[in-house]
């Protein structure tokens, strides 16, 4: 699939495509690929509105300090903001932001950890708030307007984050303190903070000529807009696919209630205006959470192939959308970038920063795991044509992608007695939610307290403010804002993810509002909407692995924003949800929760 083509850095995703951020990267916030971690919302010096009262006077609630409009959390102000806001809030924002690296660079003071590295890491907070929210809502809400806007903002945003790293006599400085670092008897932590900004200079050219800061500069620029197109098609014909199916026409034989109501229901919501399908009509989308089961259900072959194959042609189902030139040109560019780092290849300088360190490294763990792999799925495709061939006889081209799934079940319910649609009534949505927030009080002592009352971006995502009893003092103690944001819908990209509105941190100027350490964090899901909402146990060990991420962005106890939450090294940062999704699978979990939604008990 063409996706796959474009790597590390665009939508890795667990599963679904869980996205992880590359700390330190410039980025266009319209991108998984160029994410901008928490770290790099740095937390400004100078009010935004000294640099740009002519903006602040016009109704643009993304400049406005929003601990004033909500001085409970400073939560976004959804309800206000529109796309036409983020063009003029970015020219304030990045004005600001390159306001305070000139205080850093202007700073007589030697050059040492408190003049330089902790104002870097605050440096910026007007640009993070607004970067965040909108990167988030080109991810979980991004309307044709909104897309408009990020194509326009990539590579304008790419190239502040060029300007930011070679910013006139800052990494001069930067490099003094990570020369002394040693011994200038700072704390561990701030070691580390140290030598991060330092290898994020290096990493994005802080040490080259003028000539080739201009070169990388235009190569990162043409990058975010290449990568917002490929992810806006991916988008699109994930938005725009369907296959109307019959049910009376015999199209979902084999397949269970529950996806033949999901499916319903994806037809209601395809519908135009307030014209209701009629009642035979069905609608298989690309959603992960429809077109799956329906491969593995759907008796009707020719069906099965025509979702395979639209599924795993995402980016090239329209000649206008075609994502094979766009991801030529990428892999093109990122060998580009690589040379001006002396690197052998792009997989060389990714992996540079990684716990993995070299290619061949990552080639060894794949190739280890690939002649294992290979080995299952070939005995696994022997049984599905041991089965084929006792239960059908001759399969015509034998047994291909689109009915590896089917059979597989079909194997599983003659071998194991084991049927999945079975289970789904065990696993309601609201049933694993309330799962996944019981073990995450148990293992970490948060208490999930909903907030229906707070207004988001959308009616699908509710918000929770987590709270704690702090073990030293008894007090209750405020934790982070969680967001959950469950269902499938038009303009928001598939898969699952954990992101952030703002990442904790306790490196706040003098005089900043302590809510703006507080976390703001987000999971992301594309569940079919039913009534009730039912979940494969894939699906519901997804939503344990979410929570995962999220514990890791809540639970963050840094001083430093750059390091704080899932600012981690991406080869380690799937580590704690990895942990989380196996708490599903204990007994204990099992029988208080997986209690069929409609009686009460346990499954057998």
């Amino acid at each position: 699939m063409l996706r796959s083509l474009v790597g590390s850095e665009m939508c890795i995703r667990d599963r679904y495509q869980r996205r992880v951020r590359e700390p330190g990267r410039p980025k266009s916030s319209t991108l998984r690929s160029f994410r901008v971690p928490a770290s790099l919302c740095f937390r400004s010096r100078i009010p935004l509105a000294l640099l740009s009262s002519h903006l602040c006077t016009m109704a643009n609630p993304l400049l406005e300090d929003w601990t004033v409009t909500d001085p409970e959390f400073g939560m976004p102000p959804f309800a206000r903001i529109e796309p036409a806001h983020f063009r003029p809030a970015f020219d304030a924002a990045m004005a600001s932001h390159l306001a305070d690296l000139e205080a850093i660079v202007a700073d007589t003071r030697p050059a040492d950890f408190d003049s330089v590295v902790a104002p870097l890491d605050r440096a910026g907070a007007d640009f993070g708030k607004i970067d965040l929210v909108f990167s988030n809502l080109c991810s979980s809400l991004n309307t044709k307007p909104m897309q408009t806007a990020q194509t326009e903002m990539a590579p304008l945003l790419a190239r502040h984050w060029s300007s930011v790293y070679t910013f006139p006599g800052l990494f001069e400085k930067i490099q003094r303190v990570h020369s002394l670092r040693e011994e200038a008897g700072l704390t561990p932590e701030q070691v580390r903070l140290v030598e991060r900004f330092y290898t994020d200079g290096c990493r994005h050219g802080a040490k080259f000529d003028q000539k080739k800061k201009l070169q990388n500069a235009s190569i990162t620029a043409r990058l975010a807009e290449l990568e917002t197109q490929f992810s806006q098609n991916v988008m699109a014909d994930e938005g725009e696919w369907r296959m109307e199916v019959s049910l009376s026409g015999g199209d979902l034989a084999g397949c269970p209630d529950t996806l033949i109501a999901a499916a319903r229901t994806a037809a209601e919501e395809a519908a135009v205006g307030n014209k209701r399908p009629a009642p035979d009509v069905h609608v298989i989308t690309l959603n992960r959470s429809l077109v799956e089961p329906f491969l593995t259900f759907a008796d009707d072959r020719g069906l099965r192939q025509k979702a395979w194959e639209a599924w795993t042609k995402r980016g090239e189902l329209e000649a206008s959308r075609a994502n094979q030139p766009i991801a030529e040109e990428i892999l093109k560019l990122r060998q580009e970038q690589a040379a001006l780092h002396e690197e052998k290849s792009f997989a060389h300088y990714q992996c540079a920063d990684m716990m993995a360190k070299t290619p061949t490294a990552v080639m060894e763990l794949l190739e280890n795991v690939w002649v294992r792999a290979k080995g299952s799925a070939d005995t696994e495709r022997g049984a599905l044509e041991e089965y084929v061939k006792s239960q059908e006889g001759a399969l015509a081209g034998g047994i291909m992608p689109w009915d590896w799934r089917y059979y597989a079940e079909k194997v599983r319910r003659s071998k194991y007695d084991f049927d999945e649609a079975e289970l789904k009534p065990y696993l309601s949505l609201e049933a694993v939610t309330d799962a996944v927030m019981a073990v995450s009080n148990k293992l970490f002592g948060l208490r999930y307290v909903p907030r229906p009352d707070l207004q988001l971006y959308h009616p699908d995502a509710q918000a929770y403010e987590v709270r704690e009893t702090d073990p030293s003092t008894g007090a209750d103690k405020l934790v982070a804002v969680f967001i959950s944001d469950n269902f499938a819908r038009p303009f928001k990209s598939s898969g699952a993810w954990m992101s952030e509105y703002r990442g904790q941190t306790k490196n706040l100027a003098p005089g900043q509002n302590p809510i703006l350490g507080v976390p703001i964090i987000s999971n992301n899901n594309n569940f079919a909407r039913g009534d009730p909402t039912l979940l494969s146990f894939d699906d519901a060990t997804t939503l344990f692995h979410e929570m995962g991420h999220a514990h890791h962005g809540m639970l963050s106890d840094c001083t430093y924003s750059r390091l704080a939450g899932t600012n981690v090294l991406t080869d380690f940062v799937e580590l704690p949800s990895q942990l989380m999704e196996h708490w599903l699978e204990q007994p204990e979990v099992l029988r208080e929760f997986a209690k069929h939604y409609q009686t009460g008990d346990c499954h057998g």
